[in-house]
């Protein structure tokens, strides 16, 4: 604090800034931000190109978006928010929800956003740690559940463990907590999942709990997470007061038509997620018999649990050519990009896992 030329929030000041996923090389594969390793889907281009009028203000509500997801969704519009990117609407929900003596629960490891989230509206993070195999403990976090709680975070698939919660163990964590307490099922990576029980936020629409708020992004699945657009779905006085907190016009006109075009080439989506989660599959089934004990995955990425030898492990993918993404401490991301990456993955796994004690709980 003694190097600020002015008065900032303490907690605001020793706060690390979201810190994005290593840049790699022209000669290396980008594999640490779970990005679509595809080129943007067919008509996604044009449709930018055409979206001219920079000197214009671009629709605030994204009401033809809106619109076409609502109708996605069988919801009505006013039922659906979209803002630049998942993220921001998780910030928003947070300072429109939590404040000081507020909490916000979640579990941990999750995506490292959320931390920041309850410092931001001055709010108290509550953390439940994850089960040993990478996955929410859903009873553990309905009991954290105080008085004080206004914001319940389930991220499925989980990032960066990679499993997804079942649909029966959410429905139990709804009928747990407070129906005046907001819960956030963070879908980000819905289309990828392939478990026959994982929660669907389809179905937790069609239940009619009006105090969950599902989230889903056009960054991974749809390839666009450099127009950042997100989108959530739920009541709409939740919406509203999450549209209160944000910044207005945040969603430019080239992001709105880029999703609607997206939105448009279904068939080539589904045939791009299919092909990432058949390397996906072999990424895995490869990690494995190479000796790590890789969780389930059902997001686009895989999770290395290296622990303490995170960062060691993380710099012996970086020397090959892969750059993946360590959490230190805890292990190691790593997404599912270009199929010729798939094998020297799992070649450079092979060699790095026998440098970890035979004892390591990432060892098969």
């Amino acid at each position: 604090m003694t190097d600020l030329p002015v008065r900032i929030r303490p907690e605001i000041a020793a706060l690390p800034a979201y810190r994005q996923g290593r840049a790699a090389g022209a000669d290396a594969f980008k594999l640490s931000s779970n990005e679509n390793p595809f080129d943007p889907l067919p008509g996604v281009i044009a449709a930018v190109q055409g979206a001219t009028s920079f000197n214009r203000y671009p629709d605030a509500s994204a009401a033809r978006l809106r619109d076409r997801l609502a109708a996605r969704h069988g919801v009505e519009a006013e039922s659906i928010h979209v803002a630049a990117g998942s993220v921001s609407i998780l910030y928003q929900l947070a300072q429109a929800a939590a404040g000081p003596g507020d909490e916000i629960v979640f579990a941990w490891r999750s995506f490292e956003a959320y931390p920041g989230l309850a410092v931001v509206a001055g709010a108290t993070t509550v953390t439940v740690p994850l089960t040993a195999d990478g996955r929410h403990d859903l009873v553990a976090m309905a009991d954290a559940v105080t008085e004080r709680t206004r914001l319940v975070i389930v991220c499925s698939p989980n990032n960066p463990t990679g499993p997804a919660v079942a649909q029966a163990e959410f429905d139990a964590l709804v009928a747990a907590v407070p129906r005046d307490v907001i819960i956030i099922l963070d879908e980000a990576y819905a289309e990828f999942v392939t478990a026959a029980d994982a929660v669907r936020g389809e179905a937790v629409l069609a239940a009619g709990h009006d105090n969950v708020v599902i989230l889903r992004t056009f960054s991974k699945a749809f390839g666009l997470a450099g127009l950042r657009v997100g989108y959530a779905v739920g009541h709409p006085r939740i919406l509203d007061a999450a549209r209160s907190a944000g910044i207005p016009l945040s969603v430019t006109a080239a992001a709105e038509e880029a999703a609607l075009a997206s939105l448009d080439a279904e068939g080539a989506l589904r045939e791009r997620i299919d092909e990432l989660v058949a390397r996906r599959e072999r990424l895995v089934a490869g990690l494995r018999t190479a000796g790590w004990n890789v969780p389930d995955a059902q997001g686009n990425f895989v999770w290395l649990p290296a622990g303490e030898h995170a960062l060691a492990v993380a710099e012996a993918f970086a020397d090959a050519g892969l750059v993946v993404r360590p959490f230190a401490g805890d292990g190691v991301r790593i997404s599912v990009g270009e199929a010729e990456a798939v094998d020297k993955v799992i070649t450079i796994a092979a060699s790095v896992v026998e440098s970890l004690p035979l004892t390591h709980p990432a060892r098969r």
